[in-house]
C-alpha cells in the first residue's frame, strides 16, 4: 500500500472502530480526492461525483458504472491498491451499487439507504506531509496566475475581461476556479462579493480566487490600484492586522485545545481595536481550508477543533479593502502558502509582538 492510502487508513481505522462500523464511503469529490488522489468528476454542477470510494478495515475499494470503470482505473486511481466494481449503467444507481457492495453497518457522504453520514470534513483534517507537499505546488501556482494576470491590469479592463483572463491561466495549469471574483473600485466599495460584471476598474480593483486543483483548494486576494482613494492604504492595513491575529490566534487556540469560535473572539476584538467594530458583521471571516474552500468558518458559535498542521484562509474585510491568502498553520510556524516572492509585501506584527508573517501590499500600477 502506497504512503498516502496507508495515512488515510490509519484515520479511517480510527474512524471506524469509534462508529463500530465496517465501511466507510466518499463520493464527493473533494472527499474522493482527498481518499485516493483522483478526480470523479463529469459534471461540475453535481454534488456527487460518477464513483464511490470506499474502505472496510482491510481494502480500498471504487464503486462505478461501466461506463467510467475502465477510464478511472487508467488515469485516476493507484488501481494496484484499489478493488473496481462496477455495474451497468442502466440498472441502478450509484447509492444502490454500494450498498450492494458495502459490508455493514456503514457509512456514506452521500444518501445511502440504511448506512449513516459521515462527517468528511473533520477526517480531512489536519493536512498529512503529501497534502501539504501538493498544497505547496498548487498555492504557488495560484499565485503565480493570479498575480501574472493583475500586473497586466489597466482602468479600462471590464471585471469580467479580468475574470476570463483568470480562467483561463489558471485552468491551463489544471486549476478549477469554483470563485472569481473581480471588483472595480466602485462595486468593491459596495459590495462584499464583487462577481464579476460588464463594468471597468477604475481607480483600484481587488481580485480575489478561490481555486481547486487534486481536491485541494487555495484562496487568495490581490489588490491593484492606479489612481486609488486616498483611505485606501490605511482600510488594506487594518485588514492584513486582522488576519495576522487571526492566525496567530489560530496558533494559539489548537495549542489550547480550543475552537474556531476562539479565534473569532480575537478577529472581533482586533476589528474593534482598528477602529470599525462593526465591519465583521458585513462579511464571513473565512477559516481552515484544504480539502475545501473552508473545512469551517470562524464565528460566534463556532464549535469546531482548530487542528494543525492545516491550510487556513482567513479574508478580513473593511469598505472597499480585504487581505487574504492561504497559510499554513503548524505548532510553531506559518507559512504563507499562495505565495510568489514578486509582488511587495509587508512585515505585520500579531497584537502579541510575538507572532509575524510577511503579507501582500497593494500594488501600484502606472496607468499611463
Amino acid at each position: 500500500m502506497n504512503e498516502r492510502l496507508e495515512s488515510r487508513a490509519e484515520r479511517l481505522d480510527a474512524y471506524l472502530a469509534e462508529q463500530d462500523a465496517e465501511a466507510v464511503w466518499f463520493a464527493r469529490p473533494n472527499s474522493f480526492a482527498w481518499l485516493l488522489g483522483g478526480d470523479n468528476v463529469v459534471d461540475r454542477d453535481s454534488d456527487v461525483g460518477v464513483a464511490a470510494a470506499g474502505y472496510d478495515g482491510d481494502e480500498f475499494h471504487v464503486v462505478t458504472d461501466n461506463i467510467e470503470a475502465t477510464r478511472l482505473l487508467h488515469e485516476e486511481v493507484p488501481h494496484e491498491d484499489v478493488q473496481i466494481h462496477q455495474y451497468q449503467w442502466y440498472e441502478g444507481s450509484l447509492a444502490s451499487a454500494v450498498a450492494t457492495v458495502s459490508p455493514t453497518p456503514a457509512a456514506a457522504d452521500f444518501d445511502v439507504l440504511g448506512f449513516s453520514e459521515v462527517d468528511a470534513g473533520s477526517l480531512r483534517q489536519p493536512l498529512s506531509e503529501d497534502d501539504i507537499e501538493a498544497y505547496r505546488a498548487l498555492s504557488r501556482d495560484v499565485a503565480d496566475a493570479v498575480e501574472r494576470v493583475c500586473r497586466e491590469l489597466h482602468p479600462d479592463d471590464t471585471e469580467h475581461e479580468v475574470a476570463s483572463g483568470l480562467r483561463v491561466t489558471l485552468h491551463a495549469m489544471g486549476i478549477e476556479t469554483p470563485v472569481t471574483l473581480v471588483g472595480g473600485a466602485r462595486r468593491a466599495q459596495k459590495y462584499r462579493h464583487y462577481t464579476p460584471t460588464k463594468e471597468r476598474l477604475g481607480d483600484y480593483a481587488l481580485v480575489s480566487v478561490t481555486a481547486q486543483r487534486d481536491g485541494l483548494y487555495a484562496s487568495c486576494t490581490r489588490t491593484v490600484a492606479f489612481d486609488a482613494p486616498e483611505w485606501l492604504e490605511e482600510r488594506h492595513e487594518k485588514t492584513m492586522r486582522v488576519e495576522v491575529n487571526a492566525l496567530a490566534a489560530t496558533q494559539r487556540v489548537a495549542a489550547e485545545d480550543g475552537t474556531a469560535a476562539d479565534v473569532f473572539d480575537t478577529i472581533r476584538d482586533t476589528y474593534d481595536e482598528v477602529g470599525v467594530p462593526d465591519e465583521w458583521l458585513n462579511h464571513h471571516q473565512g477559516g481552515a481550508a484544504g480539502f475545501a474552500g473552508r473545512e469551517w468558518f470562524a464565528r460566534p458559535d463556532a464549535d469546531d477543533e482548530v487542528r494543525v498542521p492545516m491550510g487556513y484562509a482567513y479574508n478580513p474585510t473593511i469598505e472597499g479593502a480585504k487581505s487574504e491568502d492561504t497559510v499554513l498553520v503548524t505548532e510553531d510556524d506559518a507559512e504563507v502558502l499562495t505565495t510568489t516572492g514578486s509582488w511587495p509585501t509587508r512585515t505585520v506584527t500579531d497584537e502579541t509582538g510575538t507572532f509575524e508573517l510577511e503579507r501582500h501590499e497593494i500594488l501600484h500600477i502606472d496607468s499611463e
